[in-house]
This record gives structure tokens, C-alpha cells and sequence, in this order.
């Protein structure tokens, strides 16, 4: 999925009405980025009720904060990086969970992978990278970041989320050459 540049001046356009006070604005970007934000978190926690609190947590970040956006097409890259923020938050208190309960009952199920644009079979494949490819591979070919947005969301440069692409693409063609098995 790749974000026309027309899409990507509409919503400089709204974030920039929207520091004006348009709330009708806000309402727009909100509805425009829910989707998409929603879809990442989905893909990196693979559990939906997880990936939905943590997208209001976001929002709740992103609110507070897109004030200080100086530069509206910084938008993205700085929305992602509060939504992977709060997707490592919860990862971690998930594993300190299960720690302190593994003793005492079976590892749960793993949930089933989310749905939507990607089939199972990508989905699987996704599953299959390290969490660093896996990041980038989502930002980038899911929700067609540019590599300096990338690199900014991850708090990597340029030339690693480069890499980390390349790498990410080399893995899911064998992984997908193979049938995932």
C-alpha cells in the first residue's frame, strides 16, 4: 500500500487546521489514521484486543502531542513512533505476565494472525522475521512509509532501515519461494 503524495498534503493540510482549533479537521485525520494505525498494531502484536488498546493509548499520545509537530509532514513518522512505543510497552508487560504466571498455567494459545490486506500466508511470513525486520517490513511495504520516516519512527538511520528492508524482502521471497514451511 503506498500513500499518493495528494493524500499525504490532504492530511498536512488537516493537521495544519487543525492546530488552528478545526476539530472537524482533527475528526478527519483521526478517521483517516485509525485504519492504518490499527492495521500495524494488529500486525505486531497479533492479538486484536491488545492492538486496540494500544492504539488508544497512541491516540491519547498523539492528542497531547501534535502541537509540537513543527513540520506537518513529520506526521507519520512521529505517529509510528508512538504507536511502536506503546506496542513494546505492551509486549513487555505481556512477557512480565506470563513470567510470573508461567508456574502456574499453560502458555496460552497463540492468537490467530490478523486479517485483511495480507493473506495468511504473508501474514506467517511476517510472523517469521525478527522483530526489527518485521517493523520495517510493515511500515514500509504495508503502510508505504518513505525510508526517512522509517528511520525516524524506529530511532534508526536511514541507511540501517535501508538494510533492514532489503534484508526484510530477501527473507519473506524465501520464506514465500518455500510455501512458509
Amino acid at each position: 500500500m503506498t500513500i499518493s503524495e495528494t493524500d499525504r498534503v490532504y492530511e498536512q493540510l488537516l493537521l495544519t487546521l487543525m492546530r488552528g482549533g478545526d476539530q472537524r479537521a482533527a475528526d478527519r485525520l483521526a478517521a483517516r489514521w485509525q485504519p492504518r494505525l490499527l492495521r500495524t498494531a494488529r500486525r505486531l502484536l497479533r492479538d486484536p484486543e491488545q492492538a486496540r488498546e494500544a492504539v488508544q493509548e497512541a491516540w491519547m499520545g498523539i492528542c497531547r502531542g501534535w502541537l509540537s509537530v513543527a513540520d506537518p509532514a513529520k506526521f507519520p513518522a512521529w505517529a509510528y513512533t508512538i504507536l511502536r512505543r506503546k506496542c513494546a510497552d505492551r509486549i513487555k508487560q505481556e512477557q512480565t505476565r506470563r513470567a510470573r504466571t508461567a508456574p502456574l498455567e499453560a502458555a496460552p494459545e497463540p492468537s490467530e494472525p490478523a486479517r485483511g490486506e495480507l493473506s495468511s500466508t504473508i501474514d506467517q511470513a511476517l510472523g517469521q522475521l525478527s522483530s526489527e525486520h518485521r517493523l520495517v517490513a510493515i511500515l514500509f511495504f504495508g503502510e508505504g512509509l518513505t525510508l526517512s520516516e522509517i528511520a525516524a519512527a524506529t530511532g534508526i538511520p536511514v541507511g540501517t532501515a535501508k538494510s533492514r528492508i532489503f534484508h526484510a524482502r530477501q527473507k519473506l521471497k524465501s520464506l514465500l519461494e518455500g510455501d512458509i514451511s
